[in-house]
């Protein structure tokens, strides 16, 4: 810090600060508790698996630690952000900071609607998705997660805010690059570059709209709120008054909470993906589907047939209908056998669904078969849908609409122990890394020291963003947004700005997407032809 006062020695003892022996034991306690209720539930689903070898566990197993590692590191970067702002306002002790954090993180995570996950997953390459358990899925499950793995941490080692978003997003296009590559494929088939571009455009808007909403907040407060105390830096170690204590501990338990449920769901995506390649008798198909959810689904699968019969043209040609709909979802090129193709599938999955009563009782070798083309069913009717390539009708957009929700809630599903299992990693991983990132937060950005006010806007913009992004399924960077609202924050106060810092988190950010990408698409590669 600029400031030439006590405060930063005496932050830097707090800093240093080692957790009591009571919070060690609670949180020591919290985490047994998750782990065991997670391996717990993890077992109970897998007596139901019956299977001669072991190989598919054995790769179960390594593949969750790699995934739950990457939550792991997470947990260093983005969580870390959270807190920054309460312990340098004095608000909050560190580890008190840290804990608190952690529990609202917990509850984003068990509250996420899995949208975002699967935001994620639908990024790749579709013949990986539906081949995940093969040699192939394994290869690129596990490139892109040690990619990620590889640049939080080494941008963590450094103190730099990178974005875990930012970093599995790119990850997963370098996996797509370098499968079209390695396949010999043209155009545009290794990546979904429309999802891509939804994403992009997120992450890329986000620190934007962190920077300049934080600087208007700011300037909106001055402009409402007299209080001299809201604007002032704190005065050695002392607490700041009540009421501004009480709103920046409510900002920091919002930024934490919406972002256990933005951040907490990338690595549920892919876990649900290690789950369904392993063990597809257990998590191809949602098990909470009751028999009147079955009757129901054969209901609105023979309405959804009856409408894309009215889009089949008359020149269509019979062919393998799971083979043409995966081209459609792979290329974008909408034929005229791609409606007959799909109405066979809608039509085929209903009848089966009909002749098993319940989804559950669809015999263990066909789970996986029949959990691939509802997958195709869902990608083909929203692809259509986005391109308006046919032009529904609105009252066949509905039915439409209604049948895809209904696959969705059946393939489409998060376990409530994936939920604990990653926000155990994620809890775990700030508890052990958060400092290095907190003194990037509350001492680097700007040149003087952090005001109430400026702290308290920072996080209302922040959790106001993540909040927004989750609804829309849409991931975001707590990393960027709350970093560039806190240097909107000082470029509105005429605080000045500490311009290296500033250089840094930008290099970081321009070099996460590329460097991501030529890392997971060279393990990709490798572990292609190693394995």
């Amino acid at each position: 810090m600029a400031t030439a006062t006590a405060t930063p020695s005496v932050l830097d003892q707090k800093l240093s600060r080692r957790p009591g022996k009571i919070g060690m034991i609670i949180f020591g306690v919290v985490l047994a508790v998750g782990v065991g209720y997670a391996g717990h539930s993890l077992l109970h689903d897998l007596s139901f698996v019956h299977n001669e070898s072991i190989l598919p566990f054995v790769l179960l197993g390594v593949a969750l630690l790699v995934a739950l590692g990457f939550e792991f590191v997470n947990g260093f970067h983005d969580t870390a952000n959270a807190v920054a702002t309460v312990i340098y306002t004095h608000s909050l002790e560190p580890h008190i900071a840290v804990v608190w954090s952690g529990f609202w993180n917990f509850l984003g995570v068990l509250a996420s609607s899995g949208l975002v996950a699967f935001a994620i997953v639908s990024l790749l390459p579709v013949e990986l998705i539906l081949q995940v358990g093969s040699k192939a899925g394994f290869a690129m499950v596990f490139a892109l997660l040690v990619a990620a793995i590889i640049w939080n941490l080494g941008t963590w080692w450094f103190g730099l805010p990178a974005s875990s978003s930012h970093t599995l997003i790119g990850s997963v296009i370098g996996v797509g690059i370098a499968n079209q590559l390695m396949n010999g494929r043209s155009g545009t088939s290794g990546v979904d570059w429309g999802q891509a571009a939804n994403i992009g455009k997120a992450l890329l808007l986000s620190p934007v709209v962190g920077f300049g909403c934080a600087a208007l907040l700011l300037l909106l407060a001055k402009a409402l709120i007299k209080d001299p105390k809201l604007y002032t830096a704190p005065e050695g170690t002392a607490p700041p008054p009540f009421y501004i204590r009480c709103l920046l501990v409510l900002t920091c338990t919002g930024v934490s909470f919406f972002h256990g449920s933005n951040d907490g769901q990338k690595g549920m995506g892919l876990i649900m993906l290690i789950l369904i390649g392993t063990v597809p008798t257990a998590y191809a198909l949602n098990h909470a589907i009751t028999y009147q959810d079955s009757q129901d689904f054969v209901a609105v699968s023979q309405q959804a047939a009856g409408v894309l019969t009215n889009y089949v043209s008359p020149n269509a040609v019979v062919g393998d209908a799971h083979e043409d709909v995966t081209d459609y979802i792979r290329t974008k090129d909408f034929t005229p056998n791609t409606m007959l193709a799909l109405r066979t599938l809608v039509s085929d999955i209903g009848n089966e669904t009909a002749l098993y009563k319940e989804m559950k009782n669809i015999p263990n070798d066909q789970v996986r078969n029949f959990r691939n083309d509802m997958y195709l069913c869902s990608e083909a009717i929203r692809l259509m849908q986005k391109n308006h390539n046919p032009t529904f009708s609105a009252s066949d957009t509905a039915i439409l609409a209604n049948y895809k929700k209904h696959i969705d809630h059946s393939t489409r599903f998060i376990p409530l122990w994936v939920k604990v299992a990653v926000a155990m990693a994620l809890g775990l991983g700030t508890m052990v890394g958060w400092k290095r990132i907190v003194i990037t937060v509350g001492e680097k950005i700007g040149k003087s020291h952090l005001t109430y006010a400026q702290g308290a806007v920072a996080e209302i913009t922040a959790m106001a963003t993540i909040g927004a992004a989750d609804g829309f399924g849409l991931p975001v960077s707590t990393t960027h947004v709350l970093s560039s609202g806190i240097a909107g924050t000082m470029a509105a106060n005429h605080s000045g700005i500490q311009w290296s810092t500033v250089r840094n988190l930008a290099l970081a950010w321009v070099l996460t997407l590329p460097v991501a990408m030529m890392l997971s698409g060279s393990l990709f590669w490798l572990f292609r032809k190693t394995f």
